[in-house]
């Protein structure tokens, strides 16, 4: 079997020849043996992975933090609000901003002229939930199991939750349309 010197195996990867001791020390290279201060390692050795530090967001960790701390104002607070006001806008809610807002800071609706839907207003106390969740689950894997458990959150307790067709915090048993669209068929969306 050839051999690599350290110097050899450092410019051949373009590594410091520090971090090519390294690798032998640690014994991160197979069959590299010291001989003397010198360093034999096999001249077929692929250069080792490097662990890649896991690098939590800035914004996450003020989001997880100010989550804890319940602070007012900050990037939690307006990412609860706005996120929720625009996501359940999306689906069709017609609860204002304010009342979006309301409902997180105060847990009321205010004062409003119009009848406000009870199923906008359980949604949206329960999107609050699902975006804690999500914060606390940030670094596990995204799973069918995890979407699934979002739904059962968000629809619990709405007129839908009711509706054995719909089937909280699993697939619908009947097709669904977006925008006069037609999407996949209840049994094709697993798979898909």
């Amino acid at each position: 079997m050839e051999y690599l010197s350290v110097k050899q195996f450092a410019e051949k990867f373009n590594v410091s020849e520090r971090t090519a001791r390294n690798y032998c020390a640690s014994g991160k290279i197979d069959g590299a043996y010291l001989v003397g201060k010198s360093w034999n390692v096999p001249a077929d050795t692929v250069l080792p992975g490097r662990k890649k530090k896991a690098k939590t967001s800035p914004l996450l960790t003020a989001l997880q933090e100010q989550q804890v701390g319940k602070v007012k104002g900050g990037i939690y607070h307006r990412v609860q609000i706005d996120l929720t006001y625009n996501s359940n806008h999306i689906e069709g809610s017609r609860l204002t901003h304010d009342q979006t807002r309301y409902i997180f800071e105060t847990n009321t609706i205010g004062i409003t002229d119009e009848a406000v839907n009870v199923d906008d207003i359980i949604e949206t106390a329960n999107h609050f939930r699902c975006i804690d969740l999500i914060i606390e689950s940030a670094g596990a894997m995204l799973t069918e199991s995890f979407i699934k458990q979002l739904h059962l959150m968000l629809k619990s307790g709405t007129s839908d939750s009711r509706k054995t067709w719909f089937a909280v915090g699993d697939y619908k048993r009947l097709p669904n349309e977006v925008g006069g669209v037609e999407t996949a068929a209840p049994s094709d969306v697993p798979a898909k």
